[in-house]
């Protein structure tokens, strides 16, 4: 790339829509990861079985967890969609994002609870 090139690139006006395909791209392989996550500890605590103790909390948190992660995938998936140079839809877009950053906030809480109170290798003690 020549000096010339590179100079045109700098003095281009941000793409919004570029970047926040590229943000939400990064955010939703994030939220496949901590879904695989929860699948797994979802897993390892059904096979525990019900004798563990505070076995339907856990699953019952697990499962709320689980929701909330779809429930962002899919509010990524709009954010994605709309073209964000529309300034009529930047009010309807800020209210989406503001929500999606409520449930990360809500998931990560969940997830440090159950960590704090679930799952547990099978050289633990009851």
């Amino acid at each position: 790339m020549s000096i010339r090139e590179a100079e045109a690139r700098a003095d281009a006006p941000l793409d919004i829509n570029h970047y926040s395909m590229k943000k939400s791209a990064a955010e939703s392989m994030l939220d496949v990861a901590l879904l695989m996550a929860s699948a797994s500890q979802l897993k390892a605590v059904l096979e525990q079985g019900p004798a563990s103790p505070l076995y339907a909390p856990v699953i019952a948190l697990i499962s709320i967890s689980l929701c909330l992660q779809v429930t962002v995938g899919i509010l990524l998936i709009f954010i994605v969609r709309w073209n964000l140079n529309d300034e009529q839809k930047h009010w309807r877009l800020n209210a989406v994002e503001n929500v999606a950053t409520g449930l990360v906030f809500i998931i990560v809480v969940v997830s440090v609870l159950i960590t704090a109170f679930g799952v547990h290798g099978s050289n633990h003690s009851h």
